[in-house]
């Protein structure tokens, strides 16, 4: 019997390492940006941007930045409902952050990037970036997010990116000039 499941065993290693369906990653999992959806920003944020009623902004990040998801969702309810534009990179350090714009509610807005959308959570700090203030909020799992008003826009950061990296999408989002209306 023990004969048995030893080949059995070795039959499963196998088939799993000709099949690449494992992989053994002491140091932790690695993010591939090669395989991970790409955005084209440049061409998708102009046609969003265009239809909303607030200034959005595209900040031009430096190289090493993989922009792989844009989307708009809703924040608010009833008359107090507001549209959100939203972009995300997986940044040069591994990690990911979403950039939420939009003019609705900080609460709202908050909320939305929380475990539990029906509470506010307390802010637990504040930063200056390049003059602006941003304020700190905790996330989803062990997320940050930052909190800003800039040209009249609410700006949200949130993932799990490094400092560092908050730091850059901020300050490239606060020096990025408004995208065009529609005529």
């Amino acid at each position: 019997m023990i004969l048995s499941l030893g080949a059995l065993l070795l039959i499963i290693v196998a088939v799993l390492g000709f099949s690449r369906g494992c992989s053994f990653s002491p140091g932790g999992p690695t993010i591939d940006t090669s395989s991970a959806p790409s955005v084209d920003v440049d061409s998708v944020l102009p046609g969003i941007a265009a239809g909303m009623d607030f200034p959005v902004r595209e900040p031009k990040l430096p190289a090493g930045w993989h922009a792989n998801s844009t989307d708009t969702i809703t924040v608010g309810k009833g008359d107090q409902a507001r549209p959100v534009v939203r972009v995300g990179w997986l940044t040069p350090g591994g990690g990911f952050l979403r950039l939420s714009q939009t003019q609705g509610a900080a609460r709202d807005l908050i909320a939305s990037e929380t475990d539990d959308p029906n509470s506010e959570p307390a802010a637990t700090g504040t930063i200056d970036v390049a003059g602006v203030n941003w304020t700190i909020y905790p996330a989803r799992r062990s997320e940050n997010s930052w909190l800003a008003d800039v040209g009249g826009v609410r700006l949200l950061i949130s993932g799990n990116g490094k400092e560092a990296d908050f730091r850059t999408l901020a300050q490239a989002v606060q020096t990025a000039p408004p995208l065009p209306k529609k005529s």
